[in-house]
């Protein structure tokens, strides 16, 4: 079984002016890696609601937060030449290129869609199955390589059951 990359993002509100504050990722051998991101210059919008979501606070990413660039040569690096995937690609490409853009930088991997690598069979199961793996994993959500955790292990679980 071919195991895709799962990367997911947590960002600073919804919609026009959020920008990416933590990024992660899970390998198919199961390791991940997870970067709380430093505001860049000009990023400036906070959404409390969505700090309420994910629980990160501007404070923390001053303190934890690492710059764009540290970030963006890690994703390259980790992740060059690769086909990652993610579950919201319109918002997770999003604040990609922002993150990218404000470390003067052009990711080496390519960002696909969960979807792609999912049948309508897959489809119809999705939200059953991840509920199930949410239980299991008992992670907290909506923080970035806890949610590509469960996103892979979702996709897994259905290509298992599926005989695939």
């Amino acid at each position: 079984m071919n195991v895709p990359i799962v990367i997911d993002f947590e960002a600073s509100g919804f919609g026009a002016g959020s920008y990416p504050i933590e990024v992660g990722f899970v390998l198919p051998d199961g390791s991940s890696q997870c970067s709380l991101i430093q505001p860049a210059p000009g990023w400036t919008h906070w959404d409390p609601t969505a700090e309420h979501i994910h629980g990160i606070s501007r404070e923390t990413l001053a303190e934890y937060g690492r710059p764009a660039a540290e970030v963006a040569t890690q994703l390259n690096r980790s992740l060059h030449g690769q086909t990652v995937y993610s579950d919201a690609w319109a918002h997770d490409y999003t604040w990609l290129a922002a993150l990218f853009e404000a470390a003067g930088l052009v990711p080496t991997f390519k960002l696909e869609h969960l979807l792609v690598l999912m049948n309508d069979c897959d489809a119809r199961h999705w939200n059953e199955v991840r509920s199930a793996v949410e239980r299991e994993l008992n992670v907290r959500r909506h923080r970035a390589s806890n949610d590509a955790r469960v996103l892979q292990t979702t996709w897994m679980r259905l290509h298992q059951t599926a005989g695939v």
